[in-house]
């Protein structure tokens, strides 16, 4: 039986409830409107508070009422979710009442709004990028505010998903076989955030990426590629000693000796074909320039021949 009332109590309120506010959509009593928005935002009914403050806002423009609406409409959104509209109705409130003592809150709540709005790293990060801007912005205007210690928190985490997001973009030019865009990537990486926790991982990545161009590098660049990931392999033992990647870059280096050293035989044998061809080309050239002094001899000798006249007939002398 008291089951049975509980419900039916429990039904009349939401009738009542849905009743006032279908009366409230359709009034244009701006205290009534304002109460039923107000209770329904009290008792976290955020979609059915932001159906009537929007009904409120040219009603209560210009008057005391205006700042509790725009303040509880970008709060109803907050909690609704809609972190960009929330933060959006926050920043003006900030701006259209400067003298409201919930200022700072406001400014506080559109920065945080944008950093709820954040996207994930394999998404469009311009949202990250801009609730970056918003959160120094906050610290900028009160940098000894209560909510600033927390800001520096804030900023890090997205600044680490925007690096996250270059790490493994340069990750998948590795994972392609793309290593000399690989290589660029992860330097850029680095140079775009210095002081990024992933720096052993990017170094192992880079050294990696440098060996695979040095072993199946064109003759041309190979020496100079050799040295490059030789070169890094030392600087990854240095950094990182005593670590995997270290050892990785240890085991690399032997690799890298010895292709060195079949690259030298393979040099040598260059260098020595070379040697070969230039003699051959050159015994080449000499034997055509004999050749064709020989047929300049005899043409000069033909012409000669056929230039020269015949002897003088001679005659008998009589006595």
């Amino acid at each position: 039986m008291k089951k049975f009332i509980v419900i039916l109590i429990t039904a009349f309120l939401v009738t009542a409830c849905n009743t006032m506010h279908d009366q409230a959509l359709k009034s244009a009593d701006k205290d009534f409107i304002l109460k039923v928005a107000n209770e329904h935002f009290a008792n976290k009914k955020w979609a059915k508070s932001l159906a009537l403050y929007e009904r409120l806002s040219n009603l209560v423009a210009g008057t005391d009422d205006a700042p509790n609406v725009v303040f509880n409409s970008a709060y109803a959104n907050y909690y609704d979710e809609n972190y960009k509209l929330a933060g959006h109705q926050f920043k003006n409130f900030a701006v259209t009442f400067p003298q409201d003592p919930r200022k700072e809150e406001a400014a506080y709540m559109s920065a945080l709004c944008y950093y709820e709005g954040s996207m994930d790293y394999n998404l469009d990060q311009t949202s990250t990028e801009l609730a970056i801007n918003e959160l120094q912005n906050f610290l900028n205007e009160y940098p000894d505010s209560e909510r600033s210690k927390n800001i520096s928190q804030l900023t890090d985490e997205l600044s680490y998903k925007l690096e996250f997001k270059a790490y493994e973009n340069a990750r998948q030019y590795y994972k392609m076989g793309e290593y000399k865009a690989a290589d660029v990537a992860f330097e850029n990486v680095l140079g775009d955030f210095p002081a990024t926790k992933l720096r052993p991982d990017i170094y192992d990545y880079i050294m990696k990426s440098r060996y695979e161009l040095a072993v199946n590098s064109v003759f041309s660049l190979k020496q100079e590629r050799i040295e490059s990931a030789m070169a890094f392999a030392k600087l990854v033992e240095k950094e990182l000693p005593g670590t995997e990647y270290s050892r990785t870059a240890a085991s690399l280096r032997v690799k890298l000796v010895k292709e060195q050293e079949n690259f030298n035989r393979l040099q040598k044998q260059v260098e020595d074909q070379k040697v070969t061809q230039a003699a051959k080309q050159q015994r080449e050239a000499e034997r055509q320039a004999s050749d064709a002094e020989k047929t300049t001899m005899q043409a000069l000798r033909d012409s000669v021949k056929v230039n020269t006249p015949p002897p003088a007939v001679t005659l008998p002398i009589e006595k």
